[in-house]
């Protein structure tokens, strides 16, 4: 499978432009003074980024998509895991609004009641269920993306790639969201039921003896609604960021920023990203979190029960929460793409071929 992908990734308009000129040996000017052909010359800036660019494999290659995937591990799990306190108390805030009326007085009353170790319930739940999420949302969004640029072609590719970014993004999630479900059922007991559970090993049991596997599954329809908007988002408001940000923000190109100016440039497009993501998703969050604590309730019946105003409740909490997360987990995951010299395409140019059709070339 992955030498297919391989094959196709060479063609598609997210590989590095720059790169593709290299390998093919195409000189920088469009005409040169007539005179006998000589050796193919490359431009200052081809040949300073072929030497620049040593990269440890192919775009689109099998090891680029595991190690893809790796870097989805490290900047999901992680992430989620450091914010469990943040997370606990906006659940409970969801699930117990006269209790917990907001995110300073749901900090207090959880710490008076559990204490500090209060705030750390459902770390393991929280790290084992997103990095799972983090590998196949990483992962396969990089499988599909380049999947979906082949089949619609170089110029289509282009001209719809925020409807690219889109598709593959929601792609991944649907099985990101499956590898999810369990322990994200299992990190809102622990979380919002006290009394419950307060380890993994005391709640899984405990639930698969009450319901069985549904106990599991049962939000994932909710899971769907919630992370695929989100993920959506993330991904496609994060693309088109960055594109901006290069455009119109940094004052030089892409290719003459150092690799910390790019990933600051990646953490400010990722906060804005996380602030669309939380706004988008925060309904299906709240559902979700009433409906893995009650039994034998479904999606709609919370969702009538929660009314418009209810579905909105820590919303603010939500924003803070997903801001900081999806700018480090961009950070994150474009630094692991750094440190194991993995292909990072700039913002994607409009192809030669395009340009003729549109008569922006001579």
């Amino acid at each position: 499978m992955f030498s297919s992908v391989a094959h196709l990734a060479r063609a598609n308009p997210f590989n590095a432009p720059h790169l593709q000129l290299v390998h093919d040996g195409l000189t920088g000017p469009r005409s040169s003074p007539a005179g006998p052909p000589g050796p193919p010359r490359r431009s200052r800036s081809l040949a300073a980024a072929s030497v620049e660019e040593q990269y440890s494999c192919d775009y689109g290659s099998g090891r680029f998509f595991i190690l893809c995937g790796l870097g989805g591990i490290i900047s999901c799990g992680t992430t989620h895991t450091a914010l469990v306190p943040l997370d606990l108390v906006k659940c409970r805030m969801q699930v117990d609004p006269q209790k917990y009326k907001g995110i300073f007085n749901g900090f207090s009353v959880t710490l008076k009641e559990d204490g500090v170790r209060g705030l750390a319930k459902g770390w393991a739940p929280t790290f084992i269920g997103y990095s799972m999420q983090g590998l196949c949302k990483f992962g396969f969004y990089e499988v599909f993306k380049v999947l979906y640029s082949n089949m619609l072609g170089e110029e289509n590719a282009y001209l719809w790639r925020t409807s690219l970014y889109l598709a593959a993004s929601a792609s991944a999630e649907f099985f990101a969201d499956i590898a999810l479900a369990p322990m994200e059922a299992a990190k809102v007991r622990i979380q919002t039921q006290p009394g419950y559970a307060n380890t993994l090993r005391d709640a899984a049991p405990k639930m698969y003896k009450e319901e069985g596997l549904k106990a599991f599954y049962k939000g994932v329809a909710p899971l769907w609604m919630r992370q695929i908007p989100y993920t959506m988002m993330k991904f496609a408001c994060f693309e088109r960021t960055v594109e901006a940000l290069y455009k119109f923000v940094v004052p030089k190109p892409r290719s003459e920023c150092s690799k910390a100016e790019q990933l600051v440039v990646t953490f400010v497009a990722g906060y804005i990203a996380g602030v669309f993501c939380a706004i988008v998703s925060h309904p299906a969050d709240s559902v979700v979190s009433v409906l893995n604590k009650e039994k034998g309730s479904s999606a709609s019946q919370v969702l009538q029960r929660l009314g418009f105003k209810g579905v909105w409740k820590g919303l603010f909490a939500r924003i803070i929460m997903i801001g900081t997360l999806t700018a480090l987990q961009w950070f994150i995951y474009d630094s692991v793409k750094v440190y194991f010299r993995l292909p990072r395409p700039p913002p994607p140019e409009m192809p030669e071929s395009l340009k003729k059709k549109l008569g922006l070339t001579q």
